[in-house]
């Protein structure tokens, strides 16, 4: 296994290395089809990669999902394989991702012990949430179709190796929120002379906060911040415009709509009491991850059967996914794989100087593995 390992170290370098952003992953998507093709997978390109593996007369298929992009980031780890496109970076571990998903393509090519079809899907832009929904537009599901989909995400802090999911919702939808203000602005000296929006989202950015600690259930989980306030004022101006952003995380559909709900109150109300007019976007591209319990216990059984330490009933996670739309589609599993408690492997995902960890490579390539025989057993395996 050593070697296997170090050919997939070395792959997960090279993706490392030349990072791309969502939808702009190009060099990425052709060395994905170029190793797959080279394992004798039928492989079809379009938003994403998607390599086809048949093996024996059986008609069941499974699905198995890789994200592919990097994000906008300056990378600081200093490592000799650091990315060499400046400012952007692979800081969420999707090079690892990939690479483990082709490391089980290897391995089921290979050895070709099970019954049926497994579609491995190499998808863009998860970062932005487009991703999944630009390959199910384009009929990805329609044109291979799975009884089952999965995918794993590395996590940071927990201990090397150790699975954890859990059955129902697992990841929070984003949404994206924006507030525009527009009022009269003015001279620093003389405010009683008009409106200034930035007196108006000050008290907007404080009333939000009250959506969750005041409207939604205790213990909902639903998270609501203001991440930039942006405003035309200057030196000694009122400003006479303001913009809040921000972003809005949820574990149900009902509280995210709640959430909508009360912000556009809110909003409506402080704006009446201020005389100033206001507009709200409330956009989700996220939608929650909801984990359907039969391919929960389908990944739980693969990964105890690999020795692996498992987390059956992990809490639910803050961030989102949006492996989401393929689960919503399909009956499905998210599952965390632990990325290491020390060193840049214990850094939180998104940060300059986060690296996916080597080790999980081959963990995570014969956890695939071990998952397709599971589910699509030769016949004489069959129980």
């Amino acid at each position: 296994m050593s070697g296997f390992a170090d050919r997939l170290t070395a792959l997960r370098h090279v993706f490392h290395a030349d990072p791309e952003l969502g939808f702009d992953e190009t060099r990425t998507k052709a060395r994905v089809a170029a190793h797959l093709r080279d394992l004798g997978l039928e492989v079809h390109e379009g938003q994403g990669v998607v390599g086809v593996l048949r093996a024996g007369s059986g008609n069941r298929a499974i699905g198995l999902r890789a994200d592919m992009d990097a994000l906008p980031i300056t990378e600081k780890t200093g490592l000799p394989y650091a990315s060499a496109n400046p400012g952007v970076m692979h800081a969420c571990g999707h090079d690892g991702h990939t690479t483990m998903l082709l490391g089980a393509a290897e391995l089921l090519a290979q050895s070709a012990d099970f019954d049926g079809t497994v579609v491995f899907l190499f998808q863009p832009n998860e970062e932005h949430g487009l991703g999944a929904q630009a390959m199910i537009a384009e009929g990805v599901l329609e044109r291979f179709p799975v009884e089952e989909v999965y995918a794993i995400h590395n996590l940071p802090g927990a201990p090397v190796g150790q699975v954890s999911t859990r059955s129902g919702l697992i990841c929070s939808s984003e949404s994206l929120f924006e507030i525009q203000i527009k009022g009269r602005g003015g001279h620093a000296s003389m405010p009683q002379a008009g409106v200034d929006a930035i007196t108006v989202g000050a008290e907007l950015v404080l009333s939000l906060q009250t959506i969750v600690s005041r409207k939604l259930k205790p213990g909902a989980g639903a998270v609501v911040s203001v991440t930039e306030f942006l405003t035309d004022g200057q030196r000694n101006v009122l400003p006479g415009q303001a913009v809040l952003k921000g972003d809005a995380r949820a574990r149900s559909p009902e509280d995210r709509e709640a959430i909508e709900r009360h912000m556009r109150r809110i909003a409506e109300g402080v704006a009446a009491a201020h005389g100033v007019e206001v507009s709200v976007s409330f956009v989700t591209e996220f939608i929650e991850t909801v984990n359907a319990p039969d391919p929960t216990q389908a990944i739980v059984g693969a990964a105890q059967s690999c020795g692996l330490d498992v987390v059956p009933d992990r809490e639910p996670m803050s961030f989102s996914e949006d492996f989401a739309h393929f689960a919503r589609a399909v009956p499905g599993c998210f599952l965390l794989l632990g990325n290491g408690e020390s060193g840049a492997q214990g850094q939180p995902l998104h940060a300059d100087d986060y690296d996916f960890n080597d080790a999980l490579l081959p963990l995570g390539a014969e956890l695939w593995a071990a998952l397709v025989r599971q589910q699509l057993p030769r016949m004489e395996n069959a129980t």
